[in-house]
């Protein structure tokens, strides 16, 4: 068995004080402008709209024909609520980094190569967008929504093994990156599935055409994320630094996130 050792108290950045400082300063902005967005969905989109989840039971043993099933309503999503959470959970974690506890974390951090902030962040926010995703798509069975979250969720983690294990003056192990890729497929896969399914069944009605939308610019800007990630470790051009990989991944969270916050609000979230 080969075993990995790696020094991860080691400084492999230079990140001088300047340049940590403006990466304060752009995290407080970023997250003025997620808070702000968050405020909005809550002020301006409508409350009252929930997002059925449901349970199904087959009423007899397995086997029982799923016509003499039973679909019953688990419980509503305030959809304005779930996408103002997303931002307000970025918001709250540029605050935390900027503040004087977690500046002096998120300086070592990335003077190590990682940020483990992000990694934490985006289990969260971005879990919580691919069900919202999901449920605006139609998909309401609590099994399969559990199953989307948590699938995200260790992409993300893989993502977070990635840097960890992976030190940017060292060699690369690329298994993490691409066991994450793997498993970003998968919610992806469960959506497009079933709306192809749902379009060839007679008679049944499509997801109208903002959904469509949300699906594949949300799936480009989830996909930008690997694409930052793989060129940080390629060392590609100006990805050879760091840094500037981390602020890609800034700029992609506000991008990302609020094209699906004000894309949702557009077509549902309108009093």
């Amino acid at each position: 068995m080969t075993t990995i050792t790696i020094d991860t108290d080691r400084e492999v950045v230079d990140v001088s004080d300047e340049r940590l400082a403006r990466l304060r300063i752009f995290n407080l902005v970023m997250g003025c402008l997620h808070l702000v967005s968050g405020v909005l969905m809550v002020v301006l989109g409508n409350t009252d709209f929930d997002l059925p989840t449901s349970t199904f039971t087959l009423n007899g043993p397995p086997g029982t024909p799923l016509a003499d099933g039973s679909i019953e309503e688990f419980v509503g999503v305030p959809l304005a609520l779930g996408t103002a959470a997303f931002l307000f959970l970025s918001a709250l974690f540029h605050f935390i980094i900027a503040s004087p506890w977690g500046f002096a974390r998120y300086g070592r951090e990335l003077r190590r190569g990682r940020n483990r902030f992000r990694w934490v962040e985006y289990s969260l926010s971005a879990t919580l967008m691919i069900v919202l995703i999901a449920l605006v798509t139609g998909i309401t069975d609590v099994a399969a929504l559990i199953a989307i979250a948590f699938v995200n969720v260790s992409m993300i983690l893989f993502g977070w093994i990635m840097e960890m294990v992976n030190l940017p003056d060292g060699e690369r192990w690329w298994t993490p990156f691409w066991f994450g890729c793997i498993a970003g497929v998968g919610p992806w896969a469960a959506i497009v599935t079933y709306l192809v399914i749902n379009a060839t069944i007679e008679g049944a009605q499509t997801p109208p055409t903002f959904v469509y939308a949300i699906i594949v610019t949300i799936f480009v800007f989830f996909n930008c994320f690997a694409i930052n990630q793989w060129l940080q470790y390629r060392g590609v051009g100006r990805w050879n630094d760091y840094v500037f990989g981390e602020s890609v991944y800034i700029v992609l969270s506000l991008v990302a996130k609020s094209a699906l916050a004000w894309q949702i609000f557009a077509n549902t979230l309108i009093d």
